[in-house]
């Protein structure tokens, strides 16, 4: 098969605009969807690259997101000591990659947040960890152009880039979108995402796509309603779900904004929701689809794949007590992808 030949029919959901579905934000002026998108750094191929030989024949990726890392002292919107225990277990775990959904600093527009990122992290630049951020609605919190840069700044090898690819080793590709910008058809961001999966390296055997707006999460009645799915990522979805078959490689979908664990497969696609990564947890109402029916709360957690052969083995990793004098990690979900 000539996947760079492949023709795949977008998903064909219509939203006028993306101002209406983030309605939890509410920002006086231009969004993140009004800055423009043509001149953003969009070429074929990965646009970074990990060699084989520097992640192993056992390639480790992490998953998690919604952190919020700001002022230590605001325990408010996030748990400072949860997020702390949380890089330093992941350190401890020494994963080739780092996959972080978004959300990553509290305001965007306040550059502080990822001076303490910074702060926060320097154990994973000690350990020479690879570390791959999506943009959240929080990182544009305020002037979007302004919050972008202090993100560009924050990750400069992103600079001038919303989205990005990167091959993890032979086996592994993963890529990075913006769920701030269009998803939908003809956009310049689904444009390059086709482009990137109708011509992955022939070695590919697993692609994870990390996003912040989840585009399949338990819908919700009561509890956080703003954060049930919205067209943007449902036409993600769906696009994702006729492409799936016609490629070689199997997709895993990790995104966050629901603060709690979340998993489900639909047509051969897994999509996580991983949003615990220290964010004020969020109860959900859980439908007999989701995966995962365990009833324990809060779920700061992380998500850690390990390449086993032609298989990845998942392990959900909870925080079991955050108030606990010495932290105690469960296993609280595993499960397998295995390639085609």
């Amino acid at each position: 098969m000539q996947f760079g030949r492949l023709i795949v029919p977008f998903a064909l959901l219509a939203c006028s605009s993306l101002h209406a579905q983030e309605k939890e934000t509410k920002r006086k002026g231009p969004g993140p969807e009004d800055l423009p998108t043509s001149s953003l750094i969009s070429r074929p191929g990965p646009s970074f690259r990990v060699p084989q030989a520097e992640v192993g024949i056992h390639t480790k990726v992490i998953v998690f997101g919604d952190q919020r890392f700001t002022d230590p002292e605001n325990t408010k919107v996030t748990n400072p000591k949860v997020r702390r225990l949380l890089v330093q277990k992941i350190a401890q775990e020494h994963p080739d990659a780092i996959l972080m959904n978004g959300d990553i600093p509290y305001s965007g527009d306040v550059e502080n947040d990822y001076a303490v990122y910074k702060t926060e992290t320097e154990t994973w630049r000690n350990e020479h960890l690879h570390v791959y951020p999506a943009l959240g609605n929080h990182e544009f919190h305020g002037d979007p152009q302004q919050a972008l840069d202090h993100w560009w700044s924050a990750f400069p090898e992103m600079r001038d880039r919303r989205w990005y690819s990167v091959e993890l080793g032979k086996a592994i590709y993963t890529i990075a979108l913006d769920s701030d910008t269009s998803l939908l058809k003809g956009s310049d961001q689904l444009n390059w995402l086709n482009t990137q999966l109708t011509s992955l390296p022939k070695t590919t055997r697993f692609v994870f796509i990390s996003l912040h707006h989840p585009p399949v999460a338990d819908f919700q009645t009561r509890i956080n309603v703003s954060h049930n799915p919205r067209p943007n990522e449902i036409a993600l979805r769906e696009y994702l779900e006729v492409l799936a078959p016609q490629i070689k490689a199997k997709i895993i979908v990790s995104a966050g904004h629901i603060h709690n664990y979340e998993r489900f497969t639909q047509k051969g696609v897994t999509f996580l929701v991983s949003g615990g990564g220290a964010a004020s947890p969020v109860e959900v109402e859980r439908a007999p689809d989701d995966l995962y029916q365990d009833k324990g709360f809060p779920n700061y957690h992380f998500v850690e794949f390990v390449l086993n052969g032609d298989t990845l083995e998942a392990k959900m990793y909870r925080l079991a007590d955050a108030n606990a004098e010495a932290p105690t990690w469960e296993a609280k979900d595993s499960f397998k992808v295995r390639a085609k």
